[in-house]
């Protein structure tokens, strides 16, 4: 069997057993604090992985919760799409001129006599789901389109208490003929 170099460097006589175990001694704390480096080092990659794992993570939640935004919004849209086109009122082309505003722009649309006045009392709303697109809906109908997505309802007029003023002495006068030399 071969001997170490060690073991013939004590046997020709030019390493004593002193130095030789302290030698031994060295190469194993060299050898132990290379381990231990290593298990420091692989800490740290750990350390470096969970944290990259932590930010992936956080990345992935971002634009889950992003996607999610998105659906909501489509879905929203989605319904005030289909409120208007339910509850959307035939028109017929009329020959009385509707005047509105949509973004600082005077636009027009041709209604009948009915709609018109219904319009200007409240019960009918102006609402747009696409640009340059406008529908009559019910007040209440626009009023839940606006609760989901304001910038749809273009033109909801406010009951104007003349109105009611005015129709409660017009109530008041129904008793009353109107003399023929009147009625022009």
């Amino acid at each position: 069997m071969a001997l170490s170099l060690q073991e013939q460097l004590l046997k020709a006589g030019l390493a004593d057993k002193k130095k030789a175990k302290k030698i031994k001694q060295e190469k194993h704390k060299q050898v132990k604090a290379k381990q231990r480096n290593n298990q420091e080092i692989e800490n740290e990659a750990k350390k470096a992985a969970k944290a990259a794992l932590a930010a992936k993570q956080d990345k992935d939640r971002l634009l889950s919760e992003k996607q999610r935004e998105e659906r909501m919004r489509k879905e929203i849209i989605a319904q005030v799409v289909n409120l208007i086109k339910v509850n959307a009122q035939t028109r017929r082309r009329g020959d009385l001129v509707l005047n509105f505003t949509d973004n600082n722009l005077v636009k027009r649309m041709y209604v009948d006599q009915k709609m018109h006045k219904l319009v200007t009392q409240g019960r009918l709303s102006i609402v747009s789901c696409e640009p340059d697109v406008y529908e009559l809906v019910p007040t209440p109908v626009a009023d839940k389109i606006k609760e989901r997505v304001p910038e749809s309802v273009v033109y909801q007029a406010t009951e104007v208490p003349e109105d009611k003023a005015s129709s409660e002495d017009n109530d008041w006068y129904a008793d009353y003929d109107i003399p023929d030399d009147l009625v022009w």
